[in-house]
């Protein structure tokens, strides 16, 4: 293993499972220093290199494309072209054993997706879904080295906490909603949420990204002490996920839904509270004060049932029925 000069790593997903992939590239970048890291994802996810300096160079494969397999055999192609010494994918899907063989790669690394896995991988690592993601992740180079990066790390320019200052980026990527995923509040509850930090004599700061702007658009034109001058509207400010990563970091409370900016959060370690529905906290937060999940009280048996019993949410969404005074009482609690 100490010949390895070329990685290629497969992840394809949004930026928040780019951002949770980091803590593998991290370690097998302290493992091999002098190793090119080439990182092949989903061109909507692209943005993860102004995050860090580990990842040298991209491939963009667009796996939502029609013609996605067309897009695996340009990967193929890359991957052959670029005489690579190792090869790891997050993927587990039984099929990702035939693409990593395919690549011609000598080492290659994967999950344990039965006989087939076994028989095309270097390593069939077994897969362990209840667990922190980055953790689920970092598996697949546990027999490749011994160092361990528990948690997400991005490189942002050192910038001074706000006191009093709570940012709130409500939005989820456009694709989950289209794709039928309802994994946060209405925007009306969102707007009281910030009356309710108004009142309490908070700076309140609304961001959001481009998916956010009918979202963002209904929460203003709710909002009931717009004029308050501790309301700062920073939506549009953000031009890109280093942008938002400052923005982030110089605010002293963080809160919003599950999707990316949750997990830049978690890299700079900025007190964070996030609505939870129908996903599970436990494997997409890692275990830590700095880091809070907002969820109903409700009854719902199947909770979480997003991704693990079922691809869409269901129409009651009895997970998201969280008053707006509850979640202002768990930002203020501390």
């Amino acid at each position: 293993m100490n010949e390895i000069k070329k990685i290629l790593a497969i992840n394809f997903g949004g930026i928040g499972d780019e951002i949770l992939f980091l803590p593998t590239l991290i370690s097998l970048k302290k493992a091999y220093p002098d190793a090119k890291i080439t990182l092949a994802l989903e061109p909507r996810s692209k943005g993860i290199k102004d995050l860090t300096d580990v990842i040298d160079d991209l491939f963009l494969i667009d796996i939502k494309f029609k013609n996605k397999y067309l897009q695996l055999l340009k990967l193929i192609f890359l991957s052959r072209k670029g005489k690579f010494d190792l090869v790891i994918s997050s993927g587990a899907n039984k099929f990702i054993s035939i693409l990593l063989f395919l690549t011609g790669i000598k080492q290659r690394y994967g999950y344990n997706t039965g006989k087939l896995s076994q028989k095309l991988l270097t390593v069939a690592v077994p897969l362990n879904k209840n667990q922190y993601a980055a953790s689920m992740y970092h598996d697949l180079i546990s027999d490749i080295t011994d160092i361990k990066t528990k948690l997400p790390e991005i490189n942002v320019e050192k910038v001074q906490k706000e006191p009093n200052t709570v940012l709130i980026h409500p939005g989820v990527s456009k694709l989950s909603t289209k794709l039928g995923m309802i994994k946060t509040i209405s925007p009306v509850k969102w707007a009281k949420v910030i009356d309710l930090l108004l009142e309490k004599g908070k700076k309140v700061i609304l961001a959001g990204g481009p998916d956010d702007r009918e979202c963002i658009a209904q929460i203003k034109s709710t909002i009931n002490n717009f004029e308050n001058s501790n309301f700062i509207d920073a939506y549009g400010q953000t031009k890109n996920l280093s942008d938002l990563a400052k923005l982030i970091a110089s605010s002293e409370k963080f809160l919003c839904s599950d999707s990316a900016p949750l997990h830049i959060a978690v890299a700079l370690k900025t007190r964070t509270y996030v609505i939870f529905g129908p996903t599970d906290d436990k494997i997409l937060i890692p275990q830590t004060p700095v880091i809070n999940a907002i969820k109903a009280d409700d009854n719902c048996e199947l909770k979480p049932c997003l991704w693990q019993k079922r691809q869409t949410t269901c129409q009651e969404l009895s997970c998201l029925d969280i008053l707006p005074e509850d979640i202002v009482h768990k930002v203020l609690l501390d």
